[in-house]
């Protein structure tokens, strides 16, 4: 792998929508190099799985989230349970950890029962996966990943926090404002005048629609996954039980997840754990210090904890595609 400019990889994995020449200016670089280096970043898979962040609480939409033991024995039998996972149109996310749990998938579905359905299917398709934890998810915050950036400066030009999830009122969306998101969620990227011409309207009234869904906090950014294993980034997932809670404690606590750089984000969970909180450095042992830190800071709310080290996404997003299915 090429050496990567990490302010550029950061900026970059934290607005996937970028325009190359807003890029030049901010880096003090030429467009032309930066154009090279992001097509090398996207062909060697070190940004991928770019994905909209789409508050799916305003669906009335639930999350869970569902961890595996086992299910496969070898890298023919993983793909073939990736693939079949990937065609459920109720499943957002997929992805691959190294420790207790092998796989986990996110479920976006209306209603408890509709998911208790949706995952019986999941395991009378697929019957090795049998062994299963179940977390249902409150709210998640998303960080920008502040270690990537050698620039301090450039922490300004991201949003400090992205909220999805928690408890909203349910919204209507008309049919064009529904297009717009069919699009976005297939193609992040897509250019405006494409997802005009995609929408059936023109491109002032698909700019205006985007800008109105935004300012409803719809949609709430455009993001790309990195390879943490190309980049030799070590990324844990620290589970936490909580007990003793105050609210002045667990302001604490997450005031210390927002001002922490390799934490990039933390879900709350209602289930075995309370928190679920992902850690990311390029260096191991800061990962590892953080992680007893984190234990010895709140250990009056800690009850109990798990780690398990996160390997590699096969799938990301933020709404599920049977939303859609009216949309042409």
């Amino acid at each position: 792998m090429a050496q990567i400019d990490r302010n550029l990889l950061f900026l970059y994995s934290e607005n996937a929508r970028s325009k190359i020449r807003d890029l030049a200016k901010l880096l003090k670089k030429s467009p032309q190099r930066l154009k090279y280096t992001i097509k090398l970043m996207e062909k060697e898979k070190i940004v991928n799985n770019c994905h909209g962040i789409f508050d799916y609480s305003y669906f009335g939409l639930i999350l869970f989230r569902i961890y595996f033991k086992g299910g496969y024995s070898s890298e023919k039998d993983r793909e073939s349970i990736i693939h079949q996972l990937s065609g459920n149109p109720y499943v957002v996310a997929i992805y691959e950890l190294n420790g207790e749990f092998d796989l986990a998938i996110e479920i976006l579905s209306p209603n408890p029962s509709r998911f208790n359905k949706e995952l019986k299917k999941i395991i009378d398709e697929i019957p090795t996966l049998n062994n299963y934890k179940i977390l249902l998810n409150l709210v998640t915050h998303i960080y920008p990943r502040a270690y990537l950036a050698k620039d301090a400066h450039l922490l300004d030009t991201v949003k400090p926090e992205i909220l999805v999830g928690g408890d909203r009122n349910i919204e209507a969306f008309e049919k064009n404002e529904l297009a717009i998101m069919k699009n976005f969620l297939e193609s992040p990227k897509t250019r405006m005048t494409t997802l005009a011409k995609k929408c059936g309207i023109n491109i002032k009234t698909a700019t205006a629609l985007v800008k109105t869904l935004q300012k409803r906090k719809i949609i709430k950014g455009f993001k790309y996954a990195i390879d943490t294993d190309q980049l030799e980034v070590a990324k844990f997932r620290l589970f936490l039980k909580l007990h003793n809670i105050s609210p002045e404690r667990e302001k604490q606590l997450f005031d210390y997840m927002l001002k922490t750089k390799e934490i990039v984000q933390f879900n709350k969970t209602v289930g075995d754990w309370d928190i679920e909180m992902d850690m990311e450095s390029s260096d191991r042992s800061k990962t590892r210090s953080l992680i007893v830190q984190v234990r010895q800071e709140f250990k009056d709310l800690i009850e109990s904890f798990n780690i398990i080290e996160f390997y590699r996404y096969y799938k990301k997003s933020y709404l599920p595609r049977y939303l859609f299915q009216e949309i042409a």
